[in-house]
């Protein structure tokens, strides 16, 4: 009970959605699509806090030192 008011509701803003686009900025979107260089974000800061740069742990990643476990 009560779906019919709700359904409606969403028929009313899907349908304004398809037939009433809101004016779109088509200068903004080509430099978007054009890739200018400039960014508003940074993405390298959020990838250097997955990098690992310790030299610490480098010689167990070395393969030529491996042996296999014994059993």
């Amino acid at each position: 009970m009560g779906r019919g008011r709700a359904k409606a509701k969403q028929t009313k803003v899907a349908r304004e959605l398809k037939y009433h686009s809101p004016n779109t900025d088509l200068t903004a979107l080509q430099r978007e699509l054009a890739g200018s260089g400039k960014s508003d974000r940074n993405f390298d800061d959020d990838y250097k806090e997955l990098v690992d740069d310790d030299d610490e742990d480098d010689a167990d990643d070395d393969p030529g030192n491996w042996v296999p476990p014994t059993r």
